[in-house]
């Protein structure tokens, strides 16, 4: 299992969100995460990538850690295993698509010039924006970032993909063109988990399903 929670309990500025919660997330599969705002999605995915520390739990293992002891200088690490998509993109507005991607292979690690420019190339073309690279995030559509935020997710081919309302400030065709990338990583070996308030989603891109209700995970 990539993640494997058990008896899990979650606080968010002194205020339990989320009591005794137990689920698992195998390989190569998607996981939707549903529920209200203030439920406690995104303070479970914070959690799984240790922004937020885990109040209590008999097991917490995510990628190989375990989260219950993990030490501050092992956290990058963790980090590294996974990809993370954001609502709001987050890309560094004073640079191109390259440079947002390279400064991020940078950070973890890449040294070689022509190797980031390889890994770029590629990941820019499995998302469609191949011929994109020179523009600067302001120049690019709602759709257009948020494609350009989920190869960044990629670059270092994680297992697991946390994706929190990755279509949430997209129109309703744009929304289905990244579901629809999102939904087909699964078949390249990845994992993802996405919170959305869209249930439409889950008829149309099958996937496992989880809510948050009453500070419990719920299996649907």
């Amino acid at each position: 299992m990539l993640v494997d929670y058990h008896n899990v309990s979650i606080d968010r500025n002194g205020k339990r969100v989320l009591k005794d919660i137990s689920f698992t997330l195998a390989s190569s599969k998607f996981y939707y995460l549903v529920g209200r705002v203030g439920s406690g999605k995104s303070s479970l995915m914070k959690s799984m990538y240790a922004d937020i520390p885990l109040a209590s739990g008999d097991k917490a293992d995510v990628l190989g850690f375990n989260l219950l002891d993990i030490r501050r200088k092992d956290i990058p690490y963790l980090r590294r295993k996974m990809g993370i998509v954001f609502q709001d993109f987050q890309l560094l507005q004073g640079m191109s698509v390259f440079s947002n991607l390279a400064f991020v292979l940078k950070a973890t690690g890449w040294h070689s010039k022509p190797d980031i420019e390889r890994r770029i190339a590629e990941i820019l073309k499995e998302v469609g924006m191949a011929n994109k690279s020179y523009k600067m995030p302001h120049e690019l559509s709602g759709g257009e970032q948020q494609r350009i935020v989920i190869a960044r997710a990629l670059l270092n081919r994680p297992e697991l993909i946390l994706a929190d309302e990755p279509t949430g400030n997209l129109d309703p065709t744009t929304g289905y063109q990244i579901m629809t990338l999102l939904h087909g990583l699964v078949e390249s070996g990845h994992t993802v988990l996405m919170a959305t308030h869209n249930l439409q989603f889950l008829d149309d891109f099958p996937g496992e399903v989880f809510r948050c209700e009453d500070k419990k995970l719920i299996t649907i």
